[in-house]
């Protein structure tokens, strides 16, 4: 794994919808990506007070396990927009009891399927979710927060490269996206 790409505070992040996979690709396949996993099974398990005072505050506190990399991480994100810090761990399990155990509780528990390829300096991960859809996410990440507007720039001339319009940029994270869909079956149910 290329744990440089994924050094650092700071992350700009674009995330797009894919309506052709296919499309998206074989663009991606042009640019001869390095690749560090395909098709993983990633849980995130999001953890947070019975008060909610994390996701008030805007961040969030996610473990993360992949299939079959055997890869776990802890990350928290926010609650600065650019904001993200991971690490690594070794035992999943043991940090989410620890988390219980200092009064924090999942509430909420995303699965995906997640590819991820590195173009130069940056991470293109393609994803599908259940339910809800394919995306790809064009990031890197930083300890430097002035190169933040430069990156900004470089990722949306990537994302021109890889055929992704501004018009598929979805600016939801992943957990809003899980937390509506939960609101509107809920809410279908009689």
């Amino acid at each position: 794994m290329s744990s440089q790409h994924f050094q650092g505070r700071f992350e700009v992040e674009f995330k797009y919808r894919l309506s052709d996979v296919d499309a998206f690709t074989s663009a991606l396949a042009a640019l001869n990506p390095e690749v560090m996993l395909e098709d993983n099974q990633e849980q995130d398990s999001y953890f947070d007070t019975p008060e909610h005072s994390l996701a008030a505050e805007g961040k969030s506190l996610v473990l993360r396990t992949m299939q079959p990399s055997g890869i776990q991480l802890w990350i928290v994100k926010g609650p600065e927009a650019d904001r993200c810090e991971a690490v690594n761990i070794t035992d999943a399990d043991k940090a989410a009891s620890m988390l219980r155990t200092l009064g924090y509780r999942q509430v909420l528990a995303i699965s995906k399927r997640r590819s991820i390829y590195f173009v130069g300096p940056f991470h293109v991960t393609r994803d599908h979710l259940e339910g809800i859809g394919d995306f790809a996410e064009l990031a890197i990440m930083t300890d430097d927060e002035a190169l933040l507007p430069g990156y900004r720039q470089q990722l949306q001339d990537l994302a021109t490269r890889l055929g992704l319009s501004s018009a598929q940029l979805e600016t939801r994270s992943y957990r809003t996206l899980c937390e509506q869909s939960l609101t509107l079956n809920s809410e279908r149910v009689p």
